[in-house]
């Protein structure tokens, strides 16, 4: 008994003289399909140039919801009239948007002004796990003021959904750039 025991103890030396040696990083390759934009083909106070691979769901209140289902992810578009409340409006934008502070690492704010279109707004990035990693906001001070926010039907784990928020942050820029707004008559 004893000599077994020598020998599983003296096997078990010998098989532990490979060297240990750690796994190179690995990166993450996703593949995005190319980007083919479409006007909003859906009436209201606004247009814009969507994502044609997108799926647009119509709401009530002249709400959007702009879904990606192969990213599981939606941008929320509310829609609401100014009637001498823009200060009101800006002012709910923001606090939707501060209240992921719990769990954001950073907000980083971007204004964006273009005269030409008459639209005014800020695109916010809310880095680490917060619900939502890009909200904005865009009105044209006198009739309309929009909201978006984009959100994962998945637990938020930034590191692992950030190249899909860098994707569809180029689609909400592409948005803010198309949108104009309805002729008032």
């Amino acid at each position: 008994m004893r000599n077994i025991f020598l020998l599983l103890t003296l096997l078990f030396f010998i098989s532990c003289n490979d060297d240990v040696l750690p796994k190179p990083k690995a990166y993450l390759s996703l593949e995005y399909p190319a980007k083919k934009y479409e006007k909003l083909s859906i009436s209201r106070p606004y247009s814009f140039d969507i994502l044609k691979s997108t799926t647009i769901i119509d709401d009530k209140n002249n709400w959007l919801k702009i879904k990606y289902p192969n990213l599981k992810a939606s941008i929320d578009i509310t829609y609401r009239p100014v009637k001498n409340n823009l200060k009101e409006l800006l002012t709910e934008a923001e606090k939707l948007v501060f209240k992921h502070a719990v769990k954001a690492e950073q907000i980083i704010p971007k204004d964006f002004v273009n005269t030409e279109k008459r639209t005014f707004g800020s695109l916010y990035e809310i880095t680490g796990n917060a619900a939502s990693h890009l909200q904005f906001h865009v009105t044209d001070s006198t009739n309309n003021f929009i909201k978006g926010s984009l959100y994962f039907y998945a637990k938020p784990n930034y590191d692992s959904i950030l190249p899909a928020v860098a994707y569809i942050k180029e689609d909400i820029l592409k948005l803010v750039e198309s949108l104009e707004w309805e002729k008032p008559i």
